[in-house]
């Protein structure tokens, strides 16, 4: 085990945060009914948005967690980060957040607070693409059952 296949577990346990703390609540919300997400989903344009609501709260939750345990890590890495991409630019407009932080473009108060904040996701998302680049180091599943570990 090197420093680096340390810091690849350190860096997936992103994953699990990601998980617990944001899959989890979407998809016990869409079991019992009561989530906002397929109405979120349908604003942002996507064709049945139930299904594209059911995605991305799996995408985070089992995409997390298989991250998190370094199984299937690149495959769950990946179904994190679309929908991390989908969350940062579509529902919090990060780059048009930028061109206004930059003073190149002006938008309301109304409508920046309306599109909530895209840092969380951006972070989630340049780690899930690390790990996508990287795979999931010595300290995984991948890396005792398949020998897919960095070397």
């Amino acid at each position: 085990m090197t420093r680096e296949d340390f810091g690849l577990f350190l860096l997936r346990l992103c994953g699990l945060g990601l998980a617990l703390a944001h899959g989890l609540g979407k998809v016990t919300g869409l079991v019992a009914g009561t989530s906002q997400l397929p109405a979120a989903v349908e604003k942002l344009g996507f064709p049945m948005p139930g299904v594209f609501a059911w995605a991305a709260a799996l995408g985070e939750l089992v995409g997390g967690l298989m991250v998190a345990l370094g199984l299937f890590t690149r495959v769950g890495a990946a179904l994190a980060a679309f929908t991390m991409f989908v969350a940062a630019f579509l529902q919090h407009h990060a780059f048009a957040k930028l061109l206004v932080n930059l003073r190149l473009r002006y938008l309301s108060e109304e409508t920046l607070k309306a599109w909530g904040n895209p840092e969380l996701a951006l972070m989630y998302l340049v780690v899930m693409l690390g790990i996508l680049i990287m795979g999931p180091g010595r300290i995984a599943f991948d890396a005792v059952i398949g020998k897919r570990g960095r070397r």
